[in-house]
């Protein structure tokens, strides 16, 4: 398998545990403070290369030092990092997240130079040459130029996934409409897929999606799981029973994991299995890269570990 993860590329500054930020100019000790690449094309790539996908990334970060360290993580975690272009003008994306002791985690966001990757920026050629591109916050970088980088894959053979970014609050079924004919795989989230379809029902909204042209929906529900929706049915798979220490990236891990084992050839529901493990391996630890692991790994853990009640 040959991915191109294009799109939204974050570093993460992540911060555990946080009960509650200091008031004035007070202090507390944390247990840890990491720094990992994120984001719905950078956090996909990092899962996609220990799933034993060979991972391009493109989309666009700043020239300075937090582009650099970007590029050192994912360039460590052996993914090619020659399609991401860099802004003179603008900084790279960067989230900071202070985890609390349960895993959630609210953000504090600088959105940088993801939105500034247009046209002009693709790798047109590579696209061509991969087996598969994974585009992630095309509502970031407008629906006309998402559509054509879509469409231009769909010519040439390449299997298409989309995750979205925005919070479903944010989102409007015309921002992602005109794409969804070129669309294999639809990732989004539960609240995504309310918000922007504007359905009331999670699967009537999955199914609008489906309806608009995506080959199948894949909705990802945290600790209920995932829904899979595709034109023979809908089906339920259960998230893993597991000690939640951080779910940054987990979305993403899932997205991984799906477009892996659909590469691999496994039906839908085999391969959202795969997405889930992959999720809860990574929910383990702090971070989008946490884990050492890989296929094998995954599947072993699949089968061996018990679904939530």
């Amino acid at each position: 398998m040959k991915v191109i993860t294009m799109g939204v590329h974050v570093l993460d500054v992540l911060v555990r545990p946080v009960e509650a930020i200091p008031e004035g100019q007070g202090a507390t000790l944390v247990e840890d403070i990491r720094m990992t690449a994120a984001g719905t094309a950078g956090g996909t790539a990092l899962t996609l290369a220990k799933l034993g996908a060979t991972v391009h990334s493109a989309g666009a970060i700043g020239s300075d030092p937090t582009g650099d360290m970007l590029i050192q993580l994912l360039g460590a975690a052996g993914i090619d990092t020659r399609f991401l272009v860099r802004r003179t003008d603008t900084p790279t994306s960067a989230t900071v997240l202070p985890i609390r002791p349960g895993g959630d985690r609210p953000s504090l966001h600088l959105l940088g130079a993801n939105i500034t990757y247009g046209p002009d920026d693709v790798p047109w050629d590579a696209i061509t040459e991969a087996t598969h591109l994974h585009l992630g916050g095309p509502e970031l970088i407008g629906v006309d130029t998402a559509t054509r980088i879509l469409s231009h894959a769909k010519e040439h053979g390449v299997v298409t996934s989309v995750d979205l970014l925005a919070p479903g609050a944010l989102g409007s079924f015309e921002q992602i409409e005109p794409a969804l004919p070129y669309v294999d795989h639809m990732l989004p989230n539960e609240d995504q897929v309310l918000g922007f379809t504007g359905e009331n029902d999670l699967d009537a909204g999955a199914h609008k999606l489906l309806d608009a042209g995506a080959g199948l929906v894949a909705v990802t529900r945290g600790a209920d799981g995932a829904l899979l929706v595709t034109p023979e049915g809908t089906e339920q798979i259960a998230a893993f029973a597991i000690d939640v220490v951080d779910t940054t990236g987990c979305g993403d891990a899932f997205s991984a994991g799906f477009v892996r084992g659909m590469s691999l050839g496994r039906t839908p529901y085999d391969s959202a299995v795969l997405g889930c493990a992959a999720a809860a391996l990574v929910a383990q630890g702090l971070g989008s890269d946490h884990g050492d692991f890989d296929l094998t790994a995954a599947d072993t853990f699949a089968a061996t570990h018990k679904p939530r009640p």
